[in-house]
């Protein structure tokens, strides 16, 4: 018992390590505990975010639906940036390049802001038009555009968040990472409450109070990120040894360029799996409010339970990257395959709970009958697909930490695009499924392109990627 604590201790100190020699079992473990805790975080924020919208509306559940379907774009494009940060941090730390390091985080972050600005004007201006884009009723756009407007218009703080946590997973510092998650999801849980309901002095926001919650939240985790990478603390204090320094702002466009080749990439596999999501968001839209708030339930409980599997992902992201730096492709892919066998054993052990538990689970959220119905069946037909997934995850993020985005892009697009998205709407529409015609074609792209994604991992081209 001792040694285990004296681990989880270690993984928890906030200090950067190389994970380029010892115990592969030991980094996975290192890695992962932080990097599980932070996405269990994320996970629960998920849940209990849409726990209290609940108890507003179901057309509030709705709106938080149909945008989080397009918050995940900004998610996509976070994603892919924080994946091309981390390629390159992990990288150079592998090299013992610290200072490189720091220079090719700095420029991921003038490249995120850029990005956000852009993104976010539109959210601002055209909030109503795109929720009715989306199918929603005039009554859903008048109770929640406001959401919608504040979530879109304020990406700029999910941009940084997820990019700064990028960089320090890629330096090996998982636990700053899982830090600033937990202040900005614990802040947000705290809120949700407060201004949906206008509990004492806050006022009753409704589903409006979720996104302003939100907002404070992860502003508040951005800032605890940017405080541990401006230099100002000691190393004994555990801060990061990514440091950012008046000099790291001038541009240096070659490093932009390359950053960009990753990332545009990166945020390309993620866009292309996000906006299958929306199109089958839209499918079920036909199905009215009740099957959406369904889906949109299950789909949550289905976020808190694989988000500790993608720390897992994470952790063999990070040890691709710096084993590669370090000259050592054979300690990469073992990392990989153990990481993979790790993950799978927990996603499968996981299903059998979920499939047994998924009425209780689906009614813990929501009371009405046509919206339980429909997240039992969503969840139960997710759940056929967690033994593949578990890999899926593993093998896309393994890539990812090469530097090697274009691969799994490619995957994405041929399993989600062409087969996902088509099948989704065989199934669902032309056969009379409805919504579980959409959770059966999501289970079967998505075990597709876990195969797949094995199959091309075997042949090893990814160990030659230059970042």
């Amino acid at each position: 018992m001792q040694k285990i604590l004296k681990i989880i201790r270690e993984s928890l100190d906030g200090e950067e390590r190389e994970y380029t020699s010892g115990s592969i079992n030991r980094a996975i473990v290192l890695l992962s505990i932080p990097m599980v805790l932070e996405m269990v975080m994320e996970s629960l924020f998920a849940v209990v975010d849409v726990y209290f919208v609940s108890k507003v509306s179901v057309d509030a559940v709705a709106v938080v639906g149909l945008t989080e379907s397009l918050l995940t774009l900004i998610y996509s494009i976070a994603i892919g940036m924080s994946m091309a940060a981390t390629a390159m941090v992990a990288r150079r730390i592998g090299e013992k390049k610290a200072e490189a390091a720091s220079v090719a985080a700095m420029q991921a972050v003038l490249i995120a802001v850029v990005l956000s600005i852009l993104i976010g004007v539109p959210g601002l201006l055209f909030a109503s038009d795109i929720l009715r884009f989306m199918g929603g009723s005039d009554t859903m756009i008048a109770s929640g555009a406001s959401y919608t407007r504040i979530a879109l218009s304020s990406n700029m703080v999910i941009m940084l968040l997820f990019l700064l946590n990028g960089i320090f997973r890629g330096a090996g510092n998982a636990a700053i990472a899982m830090r600033a998650l937990w202040i900005a999801n614990g802040i947000n849980i705290v809120l949700d409450p407060l201004f949906i309901f206008g509990i004492g002095p806050f006022p009753e926001m409704g589903v409006t109070g979720a996104a302003v919650a939100t907002l404070i939240g992860r502003s508040i985790g951005v800032m605890y990120q940017i405080y541990n990478l401006l230099g100002t603390q000691s190393k004994k204090s555990n801060g990061s040894i990514i440091r950012f320094t008046r000099k790291h702002l001038e541009p240096q466009w070659d490093i932009i360029r390359r950053l960009l080749k990753v990332g545009i990439t990166g945020a390309g596999q993620f866009l292309i799996a996000s906006a299958s999501w929306i199109f089958l968001v839209r499918i079920i839209a036909k199905f009215g409010s009740d099957a959406v708030a369904g889906y949109t339930i299950a789909i949550r409980v289905i976020i808190f339970s694989t988000l500790p599997s993608w720390g897992i992902a994470n952790a063999a992201a990070t040890l691709v990257g710096q084993n590669l730096g370090a000259g050592q492709p054979h300690r990469a892919e073992v990392s990989v395959w153990r990481s993979g066998f790790f993950n799978m054993i927990f996603l499968v052990l996981l299903s059998l709970i979920l499939v047994v538990c998924s009425a209780p689970v689906i009614r813990f959220f929501t009371s009405d009958p046509a919206a339980v119905e429909a997240g039992i069946i969503s969840l139960r037909i997710f759940c056929a697909g967690y033994i593949f997934w578990a890999w899926g995850m593993v093998i896309s993020q393994a890539f990812n930490g090469a530097g090697d985005t274009r691969t799994p892009t490619f995957i994405n697009l041929i399993c989600f695009w062409a087969m996902e998205i088509p099948l989704g709407y065989l199934l669902a529409v032309t056969f009379g499924w409805g919504v579980a015609g959409v959770c059966a074609a999501v289970a079967i792209s998505e075990s597709a392109w876990a195969i797949i994604s094995l199959l091309v991992f075997r042949r090893g081209k990814w160990k030659t990627v230059k970042i």
